[in-house]
């Protein structure tokens, strides 16, 4: 059970659209995967627009998977820390998180760190690619604590693993849906993939998730997927929840500049 790491605020019955409660307004960004520059962005034009609009209560939640494969993991969670700072930013666990909080203890999950994206995580901490290129797996395991600050596994090792509001329930991978949403595990919240995206609806709330790359946000009446592959497509992408509304603001690299996108869904 994981009642304690999920604030569940009761969806109405019977209510065929989701809502979120009311006065609230949710920015929901998915994976980051160390594009500092693109998060930047995108947290510019979410705090332009939210001063613009009537105020509201104001959360932005980061679906996980902040780190990896992008060229400044180590930005990313300094970002993250000086945003929760100034605001209500709630922070959900990824896989990478995990797995990159393993590899402190155990050196085989190093190993398969290092292959899904853990150098260029490395190398964002100053680790130079000549020493890390000469460096055996066994040194860099040794090495590890003083390349990664205290700190910042401290502030990983807090990240939340789902949050519910309303309708909508926020997870970075996804759900078992035979489960209750407050009686779910630890690894298919930060891990689930084929048995939830092959699963159907309907489900208690609607489930947003990142971990699986789409290349637009995916409605999927009981889902809705927001990675848009940031590290690779140069899109990233939040997803705005106010009453019953859905739309999307995203940061998207063209060529040497970053632009701002908006879209409305009609359901």
């Amino acid at each position: 059970m994981i009642t304690s790491l999920c604030r569940l605020l009761r969806p109405k019955s019977g209510k065929h659209i989701p809502r979120v409660p009311a006065g609230a307004r949710y920015y929901v960004i998915g994976d980051i995967h160390g594009c500092l520059d693109l998060l930047e962005s995108l947290a510019d034009a979410i705090e332009s627009e939210d001063r613009d609009l009537p105020p509201a209560d104001t959360t932005i939640v980061l679906l996980g998977d902040l780190i990896d494969r992008g060229p400044d993991s180590a930005g990313v969670l300094d970002f993250a820390q000086q945003w929760q700072a100034r605001r209500d930013v709630r922070i959900l666990a990824g896989n990478h998180e995990d797995m990159f909080l393993q590899c402190f203890d155990q050196i085989e999950v190093l190993r398969n760190f290092l292959k899904y994206g853990g150098r260029e995580t490395l190398l964002s901490y100053g680790l130079e690619k000549a020493r890390y290129n000469s460096m055996s797996l066994e040194e860099l395991f040794d090495e590890l604590p003083g390349i990664v600050p205290q700190a910042d596994r401290e502030f990983m090792a807090q990240f939340e693993e789902c949050l519910v509001a309303g309708d909508y329930l926020f997870a970075h991978a996804g759900v078992d849906l035979s489960r209750p949403a407050l009686d779910q595990n630890r690894r298919d919240l930060l891990w689930i993939r084929n048995r939830f995206l092959e699963q159907e609806g309907p489900y208690s709330h609607v489930v947003v998730h990142g971990h699986t790359i789409f290349d637009r946000v995916e409605h999927r009446g009981h889902r809705i997927g927001i990675d848009t592959g940031a590290y690779s497509s140069g899109r990233l992408t939040s997803l705005v929840l106010e009453g019953s509304s859905q739309r999307g603001i995203a940061a998207v690299r063209r060529n040497e500049t970053i632009e701002i996108e908006t879209e409305e869904y009609h359901r």
